[in-house]
C-alpha cells in the first residue's frame, strides 16, 4: 500500500516559491486500479514523479508498505517494487528491445517470453524484438515498448503517466485491454494511471481528482465519476464532492 501524508511540493520561480502540490494526503490501495485525473496544470504528473522518486517533496511523507521512502532514490524504489512509465519515454541508443525487457525482469528471459510482452501491447514481436531503442522508433512505438517493460517487471505498484499520449486509436483500445488484464491477473499488485481519458476512468476502481495542486475528489469510481460528469450535486467532502478550505483532505 502507498500512502502520502501531507505532501507538498514547490519550485523556485524567479526567486519566488511556486506551490505545485499542497498538503496532499491519500492512500493507493493494494490490488486496485487507481486513476489520477484533473485539469491540465493540476499537479498530476508532479505527483507521479514524487511517487516514483524522480523528485522529492518539499514537505510531508511518502510510505510504501509502511516504510518511509520519502527521500529514497528512483532506483531504490524500483527495488522495493515501484515501476514507472514516463509520459515521454527515454531512448537508449545501442540497446535492443529484447535487452530492455530482459533488464526489466532482472532474470534470464527467452525471446519467446519477451515477445509475449510486446504482443500484449499490440506490437508484432518479430518486427521489434531486435530493434534498437533509438530515434528510429516513433513516440507511440516507444511508449508501448516502455509499457511492455513495466509489465515484464511485474512491480507491486506500477505507475503510468498518461500512457495514452502519442498512440493511435487501435493501440489505445489494446492498452485498455492490457490494463484490464493486469488487474485481473495480478491480484497482489496495484496500478496507478495518470490520465484524462474517459475510457481509462471507466475501468478504474478508484479515482483521485487534482485541481490547482489540491485534492478535489477521491473515492470509488461509482462515487467520483458522476461528479466529473456533472450528474451529482452532493454535499462537498472527500469522496463526496469538492473539498472546502480547511477540510481534512485525506482519502
Amino acid at each position: 500500500m502507498l500512502e502520502l501524508q501531507h505532501v507538498s511540493f514547490e519550485v523556485n520561480d524567479e526567486g519566488n516559491g511556486k506551490e505545485i502540490l499542497r498538503d496532499i494526503s491519500l492512500t493507493i490501495p493494494d490490488g486496485a486500479l487507481t486513476v489520477i485525473t484533473g485539469p491540465n496544470g493540476g499537479g498530476k504528473s508532479t505527483l507521479a514523479k514524487l511517487i516514483a522518486g524522480i523528485i522529492t517533496p518539499t514537505s510531508g511523507k511518502i510510505l510504501f508498505d509502511g516504510e518511509d521512502i520519502t527521500t529514497m532514490s528512483i532506483t531504490d524504489r524500483a527495488k522495493k517494487g515501484i515501476g514507472f512509465a514516463f509520459q515521454q519515454p527515454v531512448r537508449f541508443k545501442g540497446i535492443q528491445v529484447f535487452d530492455l525487457i530482459k533488464l526489466a525482469t532482472g532474470e534470464k528471459l527467452s525471446s519467446v517470453d519477451a515477445c509475449k510482452y510486446l504482443s500484449a501491447v499490440g506490437l508484432c514481436a518479430r518486427d521489434y524484438i531486435n530493434r534498437e531503442v533509438n530515434a528510429s522508433l516513433s513516440g507511440g512505438e516507444l511508449k508501448r515498448i516502455e509499457i511492455a517493460t513495466v509489465l515484464a517487471k511485474a512491480s507491486k505498484l506500477s505507475v503510468f503517466d498518461e500512457p495514452e499520449a502519442g498512440i493511435d486509436l487501435w493501440s489505445f483500445q489494446n492498452l485498455i485491454e492490457v490494463f484490464e488484464d493486469m488487474r485481473r491477473t495480478i491480484s497482489d499488485s496495484s496500478i496507478l494511471i495518470i490520465s484524462h481519458q474517459e475510457r481509462i476512468l471507466n475501468i478504474a476502481d478508484e479515482i483521485i481528482v487534482l485541481k490547482e495542486g489540491q485534492l478535489q475528489y477521491c473515492g470509488p469510481k461509482e462515487e467520483v465519476l458522476p461528479k466529473l460528469n456533472g450528474t451529482d450535486s452532493s454535499i462537498p467532502g472527500c469522496g463526496k464532492g469538492m473539498l472546502k478550505k480547511g477540510e481534512d483532505q485525506k482519502c
